[in-house]
């Protein structure tokens, strides 16, 4: 059990606090895939029917998990400009994906309909709203940013941040002689250039909306 959980336990009754930080604790050590009830009760040191009292199933736990993640996220000061406004939402979204991997696998293609979560994406849309788009490009700029962190960031956590998937293992040897071009570009694919792919692409996409929007209003 971790220290400060086993601390809090030490103290009273089971909360859903405790619930959630062991919930984290035991998804970021065993794997989105590795987690069960059975491990989170073992991990607080309880029985399994303690845990369902404060959440009747994975799914409502899962949600509060969701829910603490995003429920605090405020965007930018209104008084920056408006694209930097866009990208620190952006990254401060992909911030909480790079600290929970392995949950992340989870709510990157989770529907976010819970009142926190749709508090969270009403304020990220005003955000487009806010750069003078009209009411479909803000929805769909909405959209266009979310497959592009949504793959990204699978990428980051469960991809390429994973290392090989294929059971037949290529040499290095190979690689250059058979498939030169992936040997090239290879030195690029590592986890220490996740962050100046990832930079480039949202470079590229707030080029775009600005060009979208100048020439909205050039028309």
């Amino acid at each position: 059990m971790d220290s400060s959980i086993k601390k809090k336990r030490a103290r009273g009754r089971l909360s859903r606090e405790m619930i959630e930080d062991a919930a984290f604790a035991v998804i970021e050590r065993e794997g989105f895939a590795g987690f069960s009830t059975r491990k989170l009760a073992t991990e607080l040191g309880c029985e399994a029917m303690s845990i369902y009292h404060h959440f009747p199933s994975m799914a409502h736990l899962f949600e509060a998990l969701v829910d603490r993640l995003f429920g605090p996220l405020m965007m930018p000061d209104a008084g920056l400009p408006w694209r930097q406004r866009i990208r620190m939402a952006v990254l401060d979204y992909r911030r909480v994906a790079r600290e929970h991997p392995a949950f992340a696998t989870y709510f990157l293609t989770y529907r976010m309909n819970s009142p926190t979560c749709l508090a969270y994406l009403d304020r990220v849309i005003g955000l487009f709203k806010d750069g003078g788009f009209d009411q479909e490009t803000t929805a769909r700029l909405f959209r266009v940013v979310g497959y592009y962190m949504t793959g990204g960031l699978l990428d980051e956590t469960a991809g390429y941040a994973k290392g090989p998937s294929a059971v037949t293992i290529v040499t290095d040897e190979q690689l250059a002689r058979d498939f030169p071009n992936v040997a090239v570009a290879g030195r690029y694919f590592g986890r220490a250039e996740f962050d100046k792919t990832f930079e480039l692409g949202l470079d590229m996409l707030l080029d775009e909306m600005e060009r979208i929007r100048d020439g909205a209003k050039a028309g």
